[in-house]
């Protein structure tokens, strides 16, 4: 039977929405949604969806090398906006981040984010080999 890992990052949602920032099962890890709230829950980037963007991929990349991963191990992303006008903001962001490494990608428009100061939601789905 292959062990289930959990990698929480101590993030306001965790324990009351009952999910783990990362869960790792053999040589896959599937990061969750991830924003760049702080502790209260609000951004810590208010009306700066290219900072929070940054903001959430650094989260995620701490999350997957606590899991034993990195950014070169992600194959695919998901990009939750709540404004598509400002995607291209968002895709300059992943493609400083991804550029080489270049994981399947959406980015779509959602009508909100838990918190109205949260303009993206990242999420990140990594495999070794």
């Amino acid at each position: 039977m292959t062990e289930r890992r959990r990698i929480s990052s101590g993030g306001p949602w965790e324990g009351v929405g009952g999910y783990s920032r990362a869960i790792v099962v053999g040589d896959s890890c599937w990061v969750a949604g991830t924003t760049d709230a702080g502790a209260d829950g609000r951004s810590t980037h208010p009306d700066d969806i290219a900072a929070q963007a940054r903001a959430a991929l650094g989260i995620i990349e701490a999350a997957l090398g606590e899991a034993g991963f990195g950014l070169a191990d992600v194959v695919r992303t998901r990009m939750y906006v709540t404004d598509i006008a400002r995607s291209g903001e968002v895709v300059a962001v992943h493609g400083d981040v991804f550029g080489s490494i270049r994981p399947a990608a959406t980015l779509v428009e959602v009508g909100a984010l838990i918190d109205p100061s949260l303009l993206i939601e990242i999420e990140a789905e990594a495999r070794r080999g």
